[in-house]
């Protein structure tokens, strides 16, 4: 047994003390922090409104003192924050604060990490013990299962005012379209799955579209979730991109016929390999990928050609499933070659649950599937936020007006059809 000194009682001594000063120092210093980037947002405001004045020449936008001390909870623990306020006496108009909204009095590590941990299958009264493990007991100050309740409401009523908002102006260029099995408290039917649709706007902003239950991934299930989106505006994306589930593909040329489909080459891969002994997975796996990443759509048929070549005579079943639904495994070929990295799997979708998926586990009692939905639903919004942009944003206006691009490559604006007429703009994406 090691020995210990004098010294390492010391050292012991003083860490035991170390903790409470600590959280007296980072507390003040986070409600420095705070305060001072509340006073820079509010002069960062008055002053790209400083020219604008009245007909006596006085300032339309100026202090007005502090509003009354409220008690953030954060990280740091709770602190008092008396945030600076603004007299905008231009009509229609008011500074609210993009660091701290009005009536806020969490940080957004709660509004993360109760989904989370009601996805995991804990019941309101076990939160507080958790996220005080998680967060500290000065940040769940006054944190009951009663809170939890509420909070579960209040997204519950979210996710039914989400499913029923507008669509009419998200001119979604691409979509992927994945359905999830997991225990999201969806009840005891393992054939229950998550549908998700996730959609690209013509800036680049990727966007949760969808997010329902259905009976496995059965046809009627895909119909029901597109026709919504339909009844509710959407208009007709110009891909959609999906794994082999015939289901929705169905679903698709029922809904919208006019729709391209491109295959996700992940699901393809698994697959082509599960066909495969274990000792030539390696190996397929490896010429697979020289296929899906071929600059060419030559390059990449003639990698199937050679494929086939090697496998179909001792493994025909292999060979089958690569070459079914070829075509729509290329189809990413007839788009922008920065763009390929996000059309050649369903990753947009798969992503954002993997961390929830790996979370998951089968817990006593089913609990709620509306509540189940709603918290992934939550979830989903909070991965949504920090989503990046689709790369080389400035050519999906084209691929929005119909244009292609033969193995990625821009064509000339005079191959464009005639109908249309926006020059100016694809001229300036071209460039």
């Amino acid at each position: 047994m090691a020995k210990r000194t004098i010294n390492d009682e010391l050292v012991g001594e003083k860490d035991a003390q170390l903790p409470p000063v600590l959280d007296e120092i980072v507390r003040a210093g986070a409600q420095r922090m705070l305060i001072a980037a509340l006073e820079a947002e509010v002069e960062a405001y008055i002053q790209a409104h400083n020219t604008e004045r009245d007909q006596a020449g006085r300032a339309m936008v100026v202090r007005h003192g502090k509003a009354q001390e409220r008690t953030i909870q954060c990280g740091a623990g709770s602190i008092e924050i008396r945030t600076p306020r603004v007299n905008d006496k231009r009509p229609g108009q008011k500074f609210t604060s993009s660091i701290l909204p009005p009536y806020l009095r969490r940080s957004p590590q709660l509004e993360t990490a109760v989904p989370i941990l009601y996805l995991r299958g804990l019941s309101t009264g076990d939160f507080k013990p958790a996220l005080s493990v998680l967060l500290g007991e000065e940040t769940i100050a006054g944190f009951s299962a009663s809170t939890v309740t509420r909070l579960l409401a209040i997204w519950q009523e979210e996710y039914r005012g989400w499913r029923k908002r507008s669509l009419a102006d998200k001119p979604y260029v691409y979509i992927w379209a994945d359905g999830l099995y997991f225990k999201v408290r969806l009840g005891e039917d393992a054939r229950m799955a998550c549908l998700v649709i996730v959609g690209a706007l013509p800036d680049g902003r990727k966007e949760v579209i969808a997010l329902e239950d259905g009976y496995r991934e059965s046809t009627e299930a895909w119909k029901s979730v597109l026709r919504d989106l339909k009844a509710r505006g959407m208009p007709p994306p110009h891909l959609a991109i999906a794994d082999g589930a015939m289901g929705f593909w169905r679903a698709m040329r029922d809904v919208y016929p006019q729709t391209e489909g491109q295959r996700c080459w992940v699901h393809k891969m698994i697959n082509v390999l599960d066909k495969l002994p274990q000792r030539l997975q390696g190996r397929a796996k490896a010429h697979l990928r020289e296929i899906m990443q071929a600059p060419t759509r030559r390059d990449a048929l003639s990698e199937i050609g050679r494929f086939v070549a090697e496998y179909e005579e001792k493994y025909p079943k292999a060979a089958q499933t690569l070459t079914k639904d070829q075509e729509k495994l290329l189809s990413f070929f007839d788009y922008p070659a920065a763009h390929w990295v996000h059309l050649r799997t369903t990753n947009p979708v798969e992503s954002p649950f993997a961390t929830v998926k790996q979370r998951m586990k089968k817990t006593r009692g089913a609990g709620s599937r509306e509540a189940g939905l709603a918290m992934a639903f939550k979830l989903l919004l909070q991965a949504e936020a920090k989503w990046r942009r689709l790369n080389a944003p400035h050519l999906l206006p084209l691929v929005q007006m119909g244009m292609k691009f033969p193995d990625g490559e821009t064509k000339m604006l005079a191959d464009m059809p005639a109908k249309l007429e926006n020059t100016e703009v694809l001229e300036d994406a071209a460039l």
